[in-house]
């Protein structure tokens, strides 16, 4: 880490009132930022507002859907007139599911696109002209799922794959003028309610359905860990942040033979 990298930089993080969102919200308090915190529950946003003050952080939280262009205008409106700047825009802000994907209808494929996919084209643009100028970091989280498409993940593995196109446009077109891009993919993330969540979600679906990671073989990644990781690949602003890092294989081996790809990701998430 570098020393004083973050302190008073204004970092705008969308599904922030748990999870990763709000790890790296703590992980930047921690490093004395100016912090917009984004969620749709109130009550949520302010518990975590009130975790980061006594952090020490300055903190404005935005209650916002970012699926809805007035909200997302409206946010970076009270951003604006309360920081005047953005150094960090980290798009949090995201759901899966469980589905087999015949049962999977264009209006699940739409819903899915809108949280995982269109909410972060909208707060990106809402944000990129300030991010330009402060030649900032835009995060956007993807998974595993933005590199391979299990199983079971109904419409999940399609917005992920978008996100990951977009990130890869972004670096494209506006990389050179100093806008730094990450995009994390990361294996399954641990939280308390995992395993009761999919469970409802995959009735008729085989067992590993209802694990993380659609039964992806790989232990549970701690957020907070996760978080520090994020920062200090923005710290080096890396392009890609896959984790766990042996995941690159698969991918590696997946775009080279798709047969032999399938083979292996069937195995890796499979009993």
């Amino acid at each position: 880490m570098k020393p004083n990298f973050w302190q008073n930089k204004v970092c705008v993080v969308t599904g922030a009132s748990a999870g990763l969102g709000l790890e790296i919200a703590k992980a930047l308090a921690a490093r004395k930022a100016r912090l917009a915190i984004v969620a749709r529950r109130e009550e949520r946003l302010t518990q975590a507002a009130e975790v980061l003050r006594a952090l020490g952080a300055e903190v404005l939280p935005v209650v916002c859907d970012i699926t809805q262009q007035p909200e997302v205008d409206q946010l970076a409106e009270s951003v604006e007139e309360k920081f005047g700047r953005v150094d960090l825009l980290c798009n949090c802000a995201g759901r899966s599911g469980r589905k087999a994907v015949l049962e999977t209808t264009p209006e699940d494929f739409q819903d899915m696109l809108d949280v995982n996919f269109l909410a972060t084209v909208r707060t990106t643009r809402a944000f990129a002209e300030r991010l330009m100028e402060s030649k900032g970091s835009l995060v956007n989280i993807g998974s595993l799922a933005s590199k391979v498409a299990p199983r079971f993940l109904g419409a999940y593995p399609a917005s992920k794959h978008a996100l990951a196109a977009y990130s890869q446009q972004l670096r494209m077109e506006h990389g050179p003028a100093g806008l730094h891009v990450l995009l994390v993919c990361p294996g399954p993330i641990r939280r308390d309610d995992s395993n009761p969540r999919y469970e409802q979600q995959s009735t008729g679906l085989p067992a590993e359905a209802s694990r993380p990671g659609a039964g992806a073989k790989l232990r549970g990644i701690d957020p907070s860990w996760l978080a520090e990781k994020i920062l200090l690949a923005c710290e080096g602003r890396k392009l890609e942040l896959v984790l766990p890092a042996k995941v690159r294989l698969l991918t590696m081996v997946s775009q080279l033979s798709p047969q032999l790809g399938d083979w292996l990701l069937r195995r890796a998430t499979s009993d």
